[in-house]
């Protein structure tokens, strides 16, 4: 649905508009396959963004500090990093053997894996252990949606695609890049696991 009544919601409505015109203006002769791709609330280890549910989570645990959770009720659809890229790559070599796959997708979890923010750091708590906390915070509200979803069967129905990974195994692979960073590991051996995990 375009239109959305919140800036973040609204930036996705912007994007399909722009590469619509893009499309229309420059490659009308459908020579060129164009494809628009959007994920859900992606998470992963490495990312430390301002105003995250799961990176704040992060740098709480890796002070030893409470988590502070803005908004617990807002529900999102949450999803491992490695979910969409593998999607966008299969969209990309579909339209590149057929033009006809061209078209605009959405990569989203499994239907279960819609979790409150409160849902989510109570995973991410009980996974992490070490006495990790959480709290609600009140002092930080900025306008967002409720209640954000996406309808997947588009990519289902196409290409028969599913995510692989459930809520649980996503943040077990966050807290496992994290410990490792934490400890002065190998990030580049525990990437390529979970990317071969994630292939197998």
């Amino acid at each position: 649905m375009l239109d959305g009544n919140d800036p973040y919601s609204n930036s996705k409505s912007c994007s399909e508009l722009v590469t619509n015109c893009y499309r229309q203006s420059f490659f009308d002769d459908n020579n060129v396959a164009i494809s628009t791709a959007r994920a859900g609330n992606v998470i992963g280890g490495g990312d430390f963004a301002e105003f995250r549910i799961i990176p704040d989570c992060v740098r709480a645990a890796l002070k030893g500090e409470k988590i502070f959770v803005r908004n617990p009720n807002s529900i999102r659809p949450y999803q491992h990093v490695l979910e969409p890229l593998f999607a966008y790559m299969m969209i990309a070599e579909a339209q590149y053997r057929d033009k006809k796959f061209a078209g605009n997708y959405n990569v989203g979890p499994s239907e279960s894996d819609n979790l409150t923010t409160r849902t989510l750091a109570e995973i991410f708590c009980e996974i992490w252990s070490e006495g990790l906390t959480w709290e609600i915070n009140s002092d930080v509200q900025a306008k967002e949606s409720n209640f954000l979803k996406l309808d997947c069967s588009k990519i289902k129905s196409t290409f028969g695609w599913t995510p692989r990974w459930d809520i649980e195994t996503a943040i077990q692979k966050v807290v496992e890049w994290t410990k490792i960073y934490r400890d002065s590991g190998n990030i580049s051996g525990c990437m390529t696991k979970q990317i071969e995990n994630y292939l197998s």
